[in-house]
């Protein structure tokens, strides 16, 4: 019998431009990485009106929509897939509170977070999303 809580689970992160604008890459890999999940891909893109809509799919109709999708074209993003044991509530614990402002001290949003929309890092919140959000970005 199998136990639920050691099987791996695969989960999307996204860091946005204005992390890589900051140079926190390093960081905010460093710290999935030390947490004991495992880089399964990576690629820089630019994310497209077009690819900020389906990945933002939800929020399209919502007052914040065009400024977060100025926010995430405005330069490059680096579009990742991590695996490890409960990966999406991992790397969600890692992030922090989605508003930089109210996220813990110790988190990566914490730490260098601004705000709601300058938040450094996008990253699944169950399977079914990381299954869409790997699909949108590398078509897997």
């Amino acid at each position: 019998m199998s136990n639920p809580q050691l099987e791996t689970e695969t989960t999307f992160v996204m860091l946005k431009p204005d992390a890589l604008e900051r140079n926190l890459v390093g960081e905010i890999i460093g710290r999935l990485e030390r947490k004991g999940l495992r880089l399964k891909k990576i690629e820089l893109r630019t994310v497209s009106k077009e690819l900020a809509a389906r990945h933002y799919a939800e929020h399209l109709q919502k007052p914040f929509y065009p400024e977060l999708e100025a926010y995430v074209t405005r330069g490059p993003v680096l579009a990742t897939i991590w695996e490890g044991r409960k990966a999406i509530a991992v790397v969600r614990g890692l992030l922090g509170a989605t508003d930089s402002t109210k996220a813990a001290a110790g988190t990566i949003r914490g730490d260098y977070g601004f705000d709601a929309t300058e938040n450094l890092v996008h990253a699944s919140d169950s399977p079914e999303s990381a299954e869409r959000e790997i699909r949108n970005f590398f078509g897997e």
